[in-house]
């Protein structure tokens, strides 16, 4: 199957989030990527559920919502409730993963685990039968526009040979441009999160910035 695009929109324009994200399903995205970050876990603020909410009538693609927050667990409800289909936490957050994926599935959303450029993919030995997505973040989290750190090439063909057979999805988030989209995908990425690489050149070149980083 085809890579799957998953534009952040952490890079659109904020003054007009509903027209961005309209733009960019039409453009072809597979996925609306949303940022969650609370200038604790990660040194930046974006945004919360209402947002997610706002934007939940400007879309039927699935909402892929990135929570870079510290505590996680008493917000889960509250962006499964305002439309995201799947939530992601962090491996280096809270001590009870299980738990905190199990009710994210109880809410009928999908779970991902997101691992930091230092997190080791051990971390996901006892809690792979509970996820519908992993996340390797490919730069440290918290700001757009950096540049993909290698050493996690390595790591996304190590988490590929862990999953197997599992029907989970392989999503790398960081520093993607098309160059570096061809080699994560190699690695055996199945999403690809993508900002400026998308969202350069204004809503007319979505749609062809897209189709480079699929090519």
């Amino acid at each position: 199957m085809a890579v799957k695009i998953a534009p952040s929109i952490l890079s659109a324009d904020f003054a007009c989030l509903g027209e961005e994200v309209r733009a960019i399903d039409a453009a072809g995205a597979d996925y609306i990527h949303i940022d969650v970050m609370d200038g604790h876990f990660v040194p930046n603020i974006t945004i919360g559920p209402a947002v997610v909410r706002a934007l939940r009538p400007h879309t039927t693609k699935a909402f892929d919502v990135h929570l870079m927050i510290d505590p996680v667990d008493p917000y889960i409800e509250a962006f499964a409730a305002a439309g995201a289909d799947i939530i992601t936490v962090h491996a280096e957050v809270g001590g009870h993963l299980d738990r905190t994926l199990q009710l994210i599935r109880s809410l009928g959303k999908k779970a991902g685990i997101s691992l930091n450029p230092a997190t080791p993919e051990s971390v996901l030995d006892y809690i792979l039968d509970r996820l519908d997505l992993i996340l390797v973040m490919s730069v440290n989290p918290g700001f757009g526009g950096q540049a993909f750190i290698p050493s996690q090439m390595e790591k996304i063909r190590r988490i590929r040979a862990k999953i197997g057979s599992r029907p989970i999805e392989l999503e790398v988030d960081g520093g993607i441009t098309s160059a570096v989209a061809l080699e994560c995908i190699e690695a055996g990425a199945d999403v690809l999160v993508a900002g400026n690489a998308v969202f350069s050149g204004g809503s007319g070149q979505y749609a062809a910035n897209i189709r480079a980083l699929r090519a």
